[in-house]
């Protein structure tokens, strides 16, 4: 019998104020029986154990929510400025799930404004056999038309923390993004899940005003701001999010790092920080004072509430890095307030001293689910590819894997000083190699034993990144820097897997219908394509 829990999510918050309220996105609903905070290992039948690559929980729950997508006046730090959101809020809603169930997401396109298309993509879900609900125009569908709806079906096969963006043109910088919760199993225990944490990086230009300028100019002006949950202060306007803790109590944040080209040092002063998963890979846990988060990935941290003797309030920072993001950054005040009292002032409170280095978090982490890496043998877009076409111009920047489930092996290599957050759909890869400096075959070290697993990894300044992924999913995969000028400007490729299979999951007539409608709104509106394309 199917079970279906329907979220409907209809508030809008339009105007001079629109940005999202200084607290976290919760759900109340209860966990999965035996998941308690004395034993976060239990899931119902499954837990923390069960190889969630190869066995998914049968829930029999739909979860159903609608997004609409405007265009709004915001003022996050207190400055206003046009800008788009789901729902109106920036962030968006949070979609909820428990592992195993069904996620159905209505789109609706109310761009009336700025008549974009638009589409939403769920950053860091596999789906498996499901290529056309990815969410990349250009590649798995044509925009959503003004006025049209399109829905998105996937089944939540991992679980931990993910977020969705809009993968038109630069909408997710504009602010159409918000969090996706898939609850299961954990590899340490805490008290309270307080939700997403967002780290964003902010203008008051728009997004696309600073890309016109970035196209010509590498060295634009810098970033005026930042916000942590989509509030801040600049100047003497806006507010700080603030967070009250429990003395005593460990509480469960789900980092994400939605910034368009910056990466943090992420840190609670006198507060250390348990790392529990890297993207929607569950990890050994490890300690650490400071976080590197680059754009695009998320880290599930556990904080235990130990400081009360120290001070009664504490300041949270997300430290962007000029080295591998906006090399003209200068700003170091995007903050937000932990407190252990109702009655709580300015923290004075002192950072904990970090590099400016930049670089993910240790090789050394530990899959709780191990996986080895197999040996090379060393032997010698969907709309295209249904229409039979296997011949791409070298401008497509195409890599066609024809063979099931084998293990691919992409070396990318950046002779540039700036790093590179590169995130790949439909998989999550083995981290095999990572460094600065050349890549030498047979030389440079490789680990293949239990190597990190995640779908956003960093490609340092002057280095190469090693990745590797098993052929088990046929789509059209998008590769792609997560900064967003970068993307904008056709840093991608696209990976077409095991083409001859995918037309039989395809709904040809959907595709088509999409297509159609937006190639009409295009012609009416006289739309010209003035960037990449995704």
């Amino acid at each position: 019998m199917l079970v279906k829990a329907v979220t409907i999510v209809t508030a809008y918050i339009l105007g001079a104020t629109a940005f999202a309220p200084s607290r976290f996105d919760r759900r109340s609903s209860s966990p999965c029986s035996g998941n308690t905070p004395a034993d976060r290992s239990a899931w119902c039948s499954h837990s923390i154990k069960t190889d969630y690559t190869r066995e998914v929980p049968d829930t029999g729950v739909t979860r159903e929510y609608w997004l609409d997508i405007v265009d709004i006046i915001a003022a996050p730090d207190g400055v206003s400025r046009p800008a788009m959101a789901a729902n109106g809020t920036i962030p968006g809603p949070t979609l909820f799930a428990d592992w195993g169930d069904t996620v159905i997401v209505h789109v609706k396109n109310s761009l009336h404004t700025s008549k974009n298309g638009t589409s939403i993509h769920f950053h860091g879900i596999r789906q498996l056999f499901n290529n056309q609900n990815d969410g990349v125009v250009s590649m798995t569908q044509c925009p959503t038309p003004v006025n049209d709806t399109i829905t998105y079906t996937w089944r939540a096969m991992q679980y931990g923390s993910t977020w969705y963006h809009s993968h038109f043109g630069l909408q997710a910088w504009e602010g159409v993004f918000g969090g996706i919760v898939i609850n299961g199993p954990a590899t340490a225990n805490y008290d309270e899940d307080l939700g997403p944490l967002f780290l964003n990086d902010w203008d008051h230009a728009t997004a696309n005003q600073r890309s016109t300028v970035h196209r010509t100019d590498f060295l634009t002006p810098p970033l005026g701001t930042g916000l942590i949950n989509g509030t801040n202060t600049y100047g003497n306007t806006g507010q700080r999010l603030n967070i009250r803790f429990e003395a005593k109590k460990t509480y469960r944040l789900r980092l994400v790092n939605a910034a368009i080209i910056s990466h943090f040092k992420f840190m609670i002063d006198n507060h250390d920080m348990t790392i529990i998963a890297h993207d929607l890979v569950p990890v050994k846990p490890y300690t650490v004072k400071i976080l590197d988060i680059t754009m695009g990935q998320r880290y599930d941290i556990l904080v235990t509430a130990n400081q009360a003797a120290t001070a009664r309030q504490f300041w949270m920072r997300s430290i962007p890095l000029g080295l591998c993001g906006d090399p003209n950054w200068k700003f170091n005040d995007i903050r937000a307030i932990v407190h252990y009292d109702d009655n709580w002032t300015q923290p004075s409170t002192l950072p904990y001293l970090y590099s400016q280095l930049c670089g993910d978090q240790t090789m050394n982490a530990v899959p709780y689910i191990a996986e080895n890496v197999q040996q090379p043998d060393h032997d010698p877009t969907l709309s295209k590819i249904l229409r039979h076409e296997t011949t791409f111009q070298k401008n497509d920047s195409v890599i066609e894997l024809p063979e099931a489930n084998k293990t691919f092996y992409l070396v990318i290599k950046n002779p540039l000083f700036v790093a590179h957050p590169i995130h790949l759909h439909g998989h999550d890869f083995f981290v095999l190699g990572q460094g600065v400096g050349p890549y030498l075959p047979g030389i440079s070290p490789l680990k293949t034993k239990n190597p990190p697993r995640r779908d956003t990894a960093l490609l340092p300044g002057s280095g190469y990144l090693v990745i590797g992924f098993v052929t088990d999913n046929p789509g059209v995969w998008l590769m792609h820097c997560h900064i967003g000028y970068h993307v904008d400007m056709g840093f991608s490729l696209q990976i077409i897997e095991r083409a001859n299979e995918i037309p039989a999951i395809i709904n040809q007539d959907e595709l088509n219908a999409g297509c159609a409608a937006w190639s009409s709104f295009q012609q009416s509106n006289n739309i010209i394509q003035d960037d990449s394309g995704v």
